[in-house]
């Protein structure tokens, strides 16, 4: 039995980011957390680091470059 194993690629991350950045809400936050963890996990702390730059996540939801993300 094989298990595909879902990988998010930096591409759909900035997808889905896009959207939690635009409406920018409690829900969104943690839509947000839940796509940065999936990211730390497949492309680094690297990653993490890019997106919360380029989308402004520290004054949208208090994300820090360095933060490491835990569910």
């Amino acid at each position: 039995m094989t298990c595909n194993k879902y990988i998010m690629t930096l591409e759909k991350a900035r997808e889905y980011m896009a959207v939690q950045a635009d409406m920018a809400g409690g829900y969104n936050r943690n839509g947000a957390k839940m796509i940065l963890f999936d990211v730390q996990k497949n492309h680094g702390q690297t990653g993490v680091d890019t997106l919360i730059r380029e989308y402004n996540l520290e004054a949208l939801f208090g994300f820090k470059t360095g933060t490491v993300f835990k569910l």
